[in-house]
């Protein structure tokens, strides 16, 4: 079952609300840890300077991912104007709708992502 032209609008409109909120975090991830960086020596605790660092870590780890997954929206969008979203780029098959809902920049079907991790692909 292929998707209609309206739900692959619907789709499209969610990818790109879903990059805006991924870009506003990271810019939110990445300010937060540069400033963390720039109080950074204010302190006279090695406790507090730890845990600032720990908090600095973490803001780059969740930028870090939130790049990951803008760079597979990014791919989803292409897809779309490309006429191939839905289709898993490993066996060829639809991706389930219910997977797309779920994950709309998915770009393989669960089977095909589960051997690309168990490392089968």
């Amino acid at each position: 079952m292929s998707l209609t032209k309206n739900e692959i609008e619907m789709f499209k409109s969610q990818l790109l609300l879903l990059k805006r909120q991924f870009q506003l975090s990271f810019e939110g991830k990445a300010s937060d840890a540069k400033a963390s960086d720039e109080m950074r020596g204010g302190s006279q605790n090695y406790a507090e300077e730890g845990t600032e660092d720990f908090d600095r870590v973490i803001s780059i780890e969740i930028a870090s991912k939130g790049i990951d997954v803008i760079r597979q929206i990014d791919t989803a969008l292409d897809k779309i104007e490309e006429g191939t979203y839905g289709i898993c780029e490993i066996s060829g098959e639809e991706i389930p709708k219910k997977r797309l809902e779920a994950i709309p920049y998915a770009t393989m079907t669960r089977e095909a992502q589960e051997k690309i991790e168990k490392g089968l692909i």
